[in-house]
């Protein structure tokens, strides 16, 4: 159990494509137990969580992540859910992302339980819906964390945060995400005669380019200036002498902790209304931005990552979103994982010295917290 690589074999050789779990809960289910942590599981609307803890007085560390993978795609030398190891690299989609991570972690409890029962509390949040819609994982296990009263001292994601070398960073906040879908109406007309037309397009484009003309912030202290990008325009218009009837487009805002989904929903929809009355707008905010202040915690994290690892980690907010999103509403959380270069690619892997690297890195972050 002190060595993560046969757990991680295990976990991948169940095919959990999201939202399918294919028994990769049971397989850590089982290791679980076997160290004495109690194990309560939580399938939120047919999706497989895992709530496990060990320990009570004291200090509350949790680790979250997910068992979900992405498809794995064409193109791999090596079976994607045989676990293969080959010239000294784990091979499996989930191996980074993030498989490996969580058998780290459970080799890293392990270890510490092998003084005896830990001061204060170890927790594991596991989800299997974090690559898809993510809306019955780990925001439905937050809120019944809340409502039960189990609130950590602070929280780990386990996503491959690093870009080259382990340890190298820590995330300690993201960027909120929201996506809207426009659709203006006009009234369809021969393109010869525009005054008994009202042209879609016309309206759909100056609204874009009165969105994109200014900039949303210049960043602030930890996070990089909001982004808004139209990721689509569409007519579908196959005639040149037709003003069409209506004129879509979609978009993507990045947004900082300046921002709130709802501040940018309204700003949104007031810009495009000015342009076009006869406008639809549908948005959906897959996140608020959130950030863990560095203090004590993110210090005491830090530090047990340096000594662990060799390298000073630096403290970065930057990338797409992740579950720390829903856990922000619960307590701190910050992110510590493997190397990411190969993750949702082919033939995606992890060195097993760097997986066991990463076993004690967390052996050390349990021990600043718990000691």
């Amino acid at each position: 159990m002190r060595d993560p690589l046969p757990l991680a074999q295990a976990l991948l050789r169940c095919p959990s494509v999201t939202p399918e779990d294919a028994g990769a809960q049971d397989v850590l289910a089982d290791a679980l137990g076997a160290l004495g942590f109690a194990v309560t599981r939580l399938p939120f609307g047919g999706i497989a969580n895992l709530w496990a803890t060990i320990g009570e007085d004291g200090p509350h560390l949790c680790f979250a992540g997910h068992t979900d993978v992405v498809p794995p795609g064409e193109g791999w030398r090596h079976d994607p859910f045989a676990g293969t190891v080959a010239d000294g690299l784990l091979y499996g989609r989930g191996a980074c992302d993030m498989k490996g991570a969580i058998a780290a972690w459970v080799a890293a409890c392990a270890a510490h339980l092998d003084a005896g029962r830990p001061r204060g509390r170890l927790s594991l949040l596991i989800t299997g819906d974090e690559e898809g819609v993510a809306t019955d994982g780990t925001t439905r296990v937050v809120d019944w964390l809340a409502a039960r009263g189990e609130v950590p001292d602070f929280c780990l994601v386990g996503e491959p945060t690093n870009p080259r070398r382990l340890g190298e960073v820590i995330k300690i906040g993201r960027r909120g995400s929201l996506n809207a879908r426009i659709t203006v109406h006009g009234t369809q007309g021969h393109a010869a005669y525009p005054h008994l037309a009202d042209n879609p397009v016309h309206r759909i484009v100056a609204a874009l380019a009165d969105l994109i003309a200014t900039p949303l912030d210049q960043g602030t202290e930890w996070f990089e200036p909001s982004s808004l990008q139209v990721v689509s325009i569409d007519v579908g218009n196959p005639a040149t002498n037709v003003i069409p009837a209506a004129a879509r487009a979609a978009l993507n805002i990045r947004f900082n902790d300046r921002h709130t989904g709802a501040g940018l929903s309204a700003w949104l929809r007031e810009v495009i209304g000015r342009h076009a009355p006869r406008a639809d707008v549908e948005i959906a905010i897959s996140g608020e931005s959130f950030l863990t202040a560095p203090g004590p915690a993110v210090a005491r994290l830090r530090a047990a990552i340096g000594q662990a690892t060799g390298i000073e980690p630096r403290l970065d907010t930057g990338g797409g979103t992740s579950d720390a999103r829903f856990i922000a509403r619960l307590c701190p959380v910050a992110e510590f994982g493997l190397v990411g270069q190969t993750m949702h690619k082919a033939d995606e892997a992890v060195p097993v010295a760097e997986l066991r690297a990463l076993a004690d890195a967390y052996r050390a972050v349990i021990a600043a917290f718990l000691s």
